[in-house]
């Protein structure tokens, strides 16, 4: 009966330390909710490795998230959508690259900001864009391509 009754003790706290992890979860997840910010645009040749929810960086700040993607049926270019913060103001001519995060993985979007006159209005594109590089590709055309050059 006492064992019973410590099992279900160890029970309820487990289940209320869980409730806790999700309430903070909820409060404190993502500053850049939905609604907040304004949505940019950007068609990159190859978006590898960017899911909804991917960090926008600016000089290794996140400055906003990915919203969603889509495939341009003419050029056949992944449109990206970028929500950023309403409290940064990307200057016309910013530029845009996929870099990854880490040699095991994850992917960010990298801004660069402009220097041309103006900002980018809500809805606007970013133009001069860099898709993500496959470092396997880029490590079998070295070690490939090294005994070529004789």
């Amino acid at each position: 009966m006492n064992r019973s009754i410590v099992e279900t003790l160890i029970g309820a706290l487990v289940l209320f330390v869980a409730i806790s992890f999700g309430f903070y979860a909820f409060n404190n997840g993502d500053a850049n909710g939905s609604g907040q910010g304004y949505e940019v645009i950007a068609e990159f040749d190859n978006a590898s490795g960017l899911v909804s929810g991917t960090d926008v960086k600016i000089a290794g700040v996140k400055v906003g998230t990915v919203l969603r993607q889509t495939l341009d049926h003419e050029t056949y270019f992944a449109v990206v959508t970028l929500q950023i913060n309403d409290d940064i103001k990307l200057p016309k001519g910013t530029s845009a690259r996929i870099l990854s995060e880490s040699l095991l993985g994850g992917s960010f979007v990298s801004l660069e900001p402009g220097g041309q006159d103006g900002y980018i209005d809500k809805g606007g594109y970013i133009k001069d864009t860099q898709g993500s590089v496959n470092l396997m590709d880029l490590l079998g055309r070295f070690v490939f391509s090294s005994g070529e050059a004789e």
